[in-house]
Order: structure tokens, then C-alpha cells, then sequence
């Protein structure tokens, strides 16, 4: 089964920053664009944003996010970042990355996702 692998996640305090990446299995996904995803207990869940896949061109779907975090990827590389800047206690929670073809794709088209990194913002 095809997995995308998140790492990074962990304790940050509140206001802090923290960089998660996601790395997709093959180079099959080089021109895949990929996303961004998290969900927190007892929530659906959310769409953060996504990048397509020369990583020049970004879209975020969760207006909470704007401003503070950012998707970023070397062009047609198979490998992603989320930088979390002012993180604040809301935005704990699995983050999860997926990989689809069209950009920006909705969330429930997504085919291939990770099993996700878990986020904890200490207060």
C-alpha cells in the first residue's frame, strides 16, 4: 500500500514554531501536488492547505492557518514541509499529508495519505 511518511511532530509551547515534513514513497510523485491535513480529537477533519508540484504555487483552505504557516517544496521533489509559526493551542492535533494529481484538489479526493505525526501545543 502506497504511504506518504510524516515526521516532525512533537511538544511545542504555545507561540513556538515547528516544521513537519512529509516524504512521499517513490519519485512516481514528483509531479504529484501535495497536501496538508490535520484533525483534532473529537473534530473532522480539516484541510490546512497544499502545494502543486514544482512548489511554486500554493493554496491554504483553513483561514486560521494564513499568516502563520506555510507549505513549501523544492520543484518536483517528492518531499513537503509545514512550517508552524505562532502555533497556538487550537492547532494541536494529527497532521496528516496526502498526494494527488490536480492542485488545488478537495480533501475527499485525495488518494494516497500518510498515517500522520501528532502535534501537542503546550499552553
Amino acid at each position: 500500500q502506497v504511504q506518504m511518511v510524516e515526521s516532525g511532530g512533537g511538544l511545542v509551547q504555545a507561540g513556538g514554531s515547528l516544521r513537519l515534513s512529509c516524504q512521499a514513497p517513490s519519485r512516481t510523485f514528483d509531479n504529484y501536488a501535495m497536501g496538508w491535513f490535520r484533525q483534532a480529537p473529537g473534530k473532522e477533519r480539516e484541510y490546512v492547505g497544499a502545494i502543486n508540484w514544482s512548489g511554486d504555487s500554493t493554496f491554504y483552505a483553513a483561514d486560521s492557518v494564513k499568516g502563520r504557516f506555510t507549505i513549501s517544496r523544492e520543484r518536483a521533489e517528492p518531499k513537503i514541509y509545514l512550517y508552524m509559526n505562532d502555533v497556538k493551542p487550537e492547532d494541536a492535533g494529527v497532521y496528516y499529508c496526502a498526494a494527488d494529481l490536480r492542485f488545488p484538489a478537495p480533501m475527499e479526493s485525495y488518494e494516497y495519505w500518510g498515517k500522520g505525526t501528532q502535534v501537542t501545543v503546550s499552553s
